[in-house]
């Protein structure tokens, strides 16, 4: 695990302070936004372990919206294989709720496949009842394709706070060392996508979705992170 510390991209070691590669990682050329203190995950929206109906949902939302000033809700394409967004989106526009009353958290590096299979291939036995399944996307371009396919199921509502979902995973499945230096090079991609996307302004911050307290350290290594 330590040596997750010591290689950036294609094996090179960390960048200087001040190169190009390391201001191209680490400027974001916006101010960090204030973020509500309290945040609503949305992993039931997309079916996890049961499948409230669709008014069951929105009554969650609703309750949610009527708490707090400014709600943050926080999804990921692999909830239920986009289905959380979806429906997130789906309740919030049938509630009457504008664009800019409403934050959206979406961890990005999972996105939306078709289902060829009996039940969906990542988390057997934990989503019900789900029609899509979902793939794991994590490296520059899949987690653009992962932004665009997540704020397309959103609707008319746009995902201004970003993350890579599930770092860790993505590292722990390497199969040998020079595995894991590629995938090394894919993580720091996927913020390279998320960096461009922030200086563009399409979102104001960034952030990491992990357990593994190491993966988060590599990924803070290299990359201005706003949470």
């Amino acid at each position: 695990c330590h040596k997750v510390f010591k290689l950036t991209d294609e094996g090179r070691p960390p960048p200087v302070a001040g190169s190009d590669v390391w201001r191209r990682l680490h400027s974001t050329h916006m101010a960090k936004p204030a973020l509500p203190r309290v945040l609503f995950g949305t992993s039931a929206l997309g079916n996890l372990f049961v499948e409230p109906t669709h008014d069951e949902k929105k009554a969650v939302v609703e309750q949610v919206l009527k708490a707090v000033p400014t709600a943050l809700f926080d999804s990921a394409g692999k909830y239920g294989a986009g289905l959380a967004l979806e429906e997130l989106g789906r309740c919030l526009e049938e509630l009457g709720v504008e664009p800019e009353q409403v934050l959206i958290s979406n961890k990005l590096g999972w996105k939306r496949v078709p289902l060829t299979t009996p039940e969906p291939t990542f988390e057997p036995g934990a989503w019900v009842n789900l029609k899509n399944d979902a793939v794991q996307a994590i490296s520059y371009d899949g987690i653009m394709e992962c932004y665009r396919q997540g704020n397309a199921l959103l609707g008319k509502y746009e995902a201004r706070i970003v993350s890579v979902h599930d770092p860790d995973e993505y590292l722990g499945a390497a199969a040998d060392e020079a595995d894991l230096e590629a995938r090394r090079a894919d993580v720091l991609g996927a913020y390279r996508a998320l960096a461009e996307l922030k200086a563009a302004g399409k979102v104001q911050s960034i952030g990491v979705g992990a357990k593994d307290i190491s993966v988060v350290g590599f990924v803070s290594d290299h990359v201005q992170l706003d949470w």
